[in-house]
């Protein structure tokens, strides 16, 4: 939604009670994130990569030596006060799943065991033709896609009394389903209900979990690139229930690295001729994406990304005219331990020809949670604003953002920060800060 929607200093309730985070998946993304906040909530660790606990937001003038803490500035829920819950399609608990996972050393995991062994997922909404390297057993089974909706909706009603739960939010951290296309299923709530009644195999089981968070009214964050609720039927759902809905697809490795490097290019005049990406990662991520049918999901996801920084059809002469490859290859030594490797042929004064290497030997989940505890706690806070629909402030964290119907979305990351802190300083009453700086010479 538009700041123009809420007022400049809009009341924004309390984070009283406990938040429930429903985690949808408890993979690698989702164990890392829960064993991190009980480690941290410990003091054995820093929640280093999380803007909600570790960044500032200057207020006023730079003279004014005014930034508080982010989580000191706007209220958000305390790490004390979240419980989490979860479904997948593996019945193994939290810690056992972590310990699959291999992401987090057995020394840490033994450190928060207690906690991790106590999460259980629940049975999942899933269907094979979706995500078919995956065949799980804790599945729900009904007799058309509303009954699942409304297992869903009962999940979500008894979490919420079982854990005596103030407030809910849930984010898709399961894995990437099949490309699907808008179309006319997608169109209305009331279409889009008679084709889950009729079983409409075009309703992936992501738009299940997010049909059952909206009907509950609880803010739904989407981390993978599937279409979910990024159709019309969906985001008209949420401002009708007043409920905060944001997506695409957590912004993590290679496309985090382009959305840095690609507006320093552009905003010294640097032509492009091509840029060549490659990624190699052994996780179940990779084994789902080796698929052609999941892959081209987050192949759209991460294409549209130097389209809209390089603008090419404003400078035809530096970028009108790329060569742009994404690769994904499923490598099971690596583990969760991602290899992104990019080669990017640029060209400057005169038209002569440079390059750039890039070799990110970076860890998934490790980047991926800090993103799924700041959605999950800035959703809240969105709603406790009173903000509903989509959330185009949190871009930040994505690769494909979700914005108002015509309108592009905004990837540069520096771009995407500020449009973030201007609209915690919007809600809060503070000044915008545009960097203008004139003030300091009058």
């Amino acid at each position: 939604m538009g700041l123009n929607m809420i007022e400049k200093g809009v009341e924004v309730a309390p984070a009283n009670g406990k938040l429930g985070i429903l985690l949808v998946g408890l993979g690698a993304v989702s164990t890392t994130l829960v064993a991190g906040v009980e480690a941290i909530k410990r003091g054995l660790a820093e929640p280093v990569g999380s803007l909600t606990q570790m960044g500032t937001v200057r207020l006023g003038k730079r003279t004014d030596n005014r930034s508080p803490r982010i989580k000191d500035f706007v209220p958000l829920a305390a790490l004390d006060d979240i419980v989490f819950g979860a479904w997948d399609i593996f019945a193994d608990n939290a810690f056992d799943a972590a310990m699959k996972a291999g992401v987090l050393e057995k020394d840490l995991l033994n450190q928060v065991s207690e906690q991790l062994a106590s999460l259980k997922p629940m049975p999942a909404v899933f269907e094979q033709n979706y995500v078919k390297r995956l065949h799980g057993e804790n599945v729900k089974s009904g007799k058309n896609k509303m009954e699942l909706a409304e297992q869903l909706i009962e999940d979500i009603a008894r979490f919420r009394a079982e854990n005596n739960c103030d407030r809910l939010v849930m984010v898709w951290a399961a894995s990437t389903e099949i490309y699907v296309e808008e179309s006319e299923v997608h169109t209305s709530i009331e279409v889009l209900e008679k084709a889950m009644y009729d079983n409409d195999p075009r309703i992936a089981p992501s738009m299940i979990y997010a049909y059952a968070a909206i009907k509950s009214g609880v803010p739904f964050a989407n981390g993978a690139p599937n279409l979910t609720v990024d159709i019309p039927a969906l985001t008209k759902l949420a401002e009708d229930h007043k409920v905060p809905i944001c997506g695409k697809d957590f912004k993590t490795g290679q496309t985090l690295m382009k959305t840095i490097l690609a507006p320093g290019l552009k905003s010294r005049m640097l032509g492009l001729d091509g840029w060549y990406s490659t990624n190699i990662l052994g996780n179940r991520d990779g084994e789902v994406l080796d698929d052609p049918e999941n892959f081209k999901s987050k192949e759209v996801s991460k294409l549209s990304v130097l389209e809209h920084i390089f603008q090419p059809e404003v400078y035809p002469d530096l970028y009108g005219n790329f060569s742009h490859v994404v690769r994904i290859n499923y490598y099971p030594p690596r583990g969760d331990n991602k290899e992104g490797w990019d080669n990017i042929d640029i060209f400057g004064w005169l038209g002569y020809k440079m390059q750039i290497k890039i070799d990110f030997l970076c860890r998934d989940s490790i980047l991926a949670a800090p993103l799924a505890l700041d959605l999950a706690l800035f959703m809240d806070l969105a709603q406790r604003a009173g903000m509903r629909g989509v959330q185009e402030w949190l871009s930040f964290y994505f690769k494909a953002p979700q914005t108002a119907p015509g309108l592009y979305p905004e990837h540069d990351i520096f771009i995407q920060l500020m449009k973030l802190k201007n609209t915690l300083r919007h809600m809060r009453g503070e000044d915008l800060i545009t960097h203008l700086g004139l003030e300091y010479y009058d």
